[in-house]
């Protein structure tokens, strides 16, 4: 008696428990991978250096199993492994669909660079608000230099962050990382945008601003703040000062409140 119950609480153990796995592998969410080139259905491609490895050698997917594929152009692309090896993967994309998860309001965040992984932390979870455009700040305190070989890949690293926040976010258009400006020529320009700037003892909120608005220029400054001149210069380029509330909050912490307001109070948010 006690043999037989101990080989049937072992059938039944390796029943449970071999038909777990395959339930999560069911049930696991496909991946989202970004190409760089424009996509089309009924074709077979090789994913980019940079996807194949993310695919083959993170993600340990092989023949067989699914992906899902964007370009930047709104489509989603279902595709299926047809290689895979440890340089390279090959996938068969079977048909696309549209798929619009941007924002009505059009979010251009100039943001003064912030030390350390600040900025990419900024970067990350703008893009995951629904931001459009980031450009990198130089004011007067801006804590971080960066010239040369250093500034080029901090570029390059920054749209990889921003690539892999659309990936995770399910955003199907890339937002755009402009190269580093001086604060006064990027507060120049005028592309029809609202034009606001945080300041502590301002007299608008976001809540106060008027209805409708498709377009807003969101400056962002370092940790010490604009300077006097600074905040003076923005006003002469039609900047409207706004108040987030009582309380002083970090560069980081002010720039996802205010996009996340914004969202709420013209985009898609809430």
């Amino acid at each position: 008696m006690y043999w037989a119950s101990l080989i049937i609480a072992t059938i039944i153990y390796y029943h449970v428990y071999s038909y777990i796995p395959r339930r999560k592998e069911k049930n696991m969410r496909i991946p989202r991978i970004y190409h760089p080139e424009l996509l089309s259905s009924s074709t077979e491609i090789y994913l980019s250096d940079e996807a194949a490895n993310h695919v083959g050698r993170v993600l340990r997917m092989s023949h067989g199993q699914q992906l899902q594929l964007f370009d930047g152009s709104n489509q989603i692309f279902n595709a299926e492994i047809t290689e895979a090896s440890k340089k390279s993967v090959k996938v068969h994309i079977s048909n696309s669909t549209l798929a619009d998860n941007e924002s009505p309001l059009n979010l251009h965040l100039g943001q003064v660079i912030s030390r350390g992984e600040k900025m990419e932390f900024t970067i990350q979870k703008s893009v995951e608000l629904g931001v459009n455009t980031i450009t990198p700040l130089i004011s007067e305190r801006c804590g971080v230099k960066l010239d040369g070989d250093r500034l080029a890949k901090k570029l390059q690293q920054w749209q990889k962050i921003a690539i892999a926040a659309c990936e995770q976010c399910c955003r199907n258009r890339i937002p755009e990382i402009r190269p580093v400006m001086q604060l006064e020529q990027w507060c120049a320009e005028n592309d029809g945008s609202l034009k606001l700037n945080l300041h502590p003892r301002a007299n608008q909120s976001i809540n106060t601003l008027p209805l409708p608005v498709e377009k807003v220029r969101l400056l962002i400054g370092p940790e010490g703040g604009l300077s006097t001149d600074e905040i003076a210069m923005t006003a002469n380029h039609q900047f409207t000062d706004i108040l987030l509330g009582p309380r002083v909050l970090r560069t980081e912490t002010t720039a996802l409140t205010a996009i996340t307001a914004l969202q709420v109070r013209f985009g898609d948010l809430g």
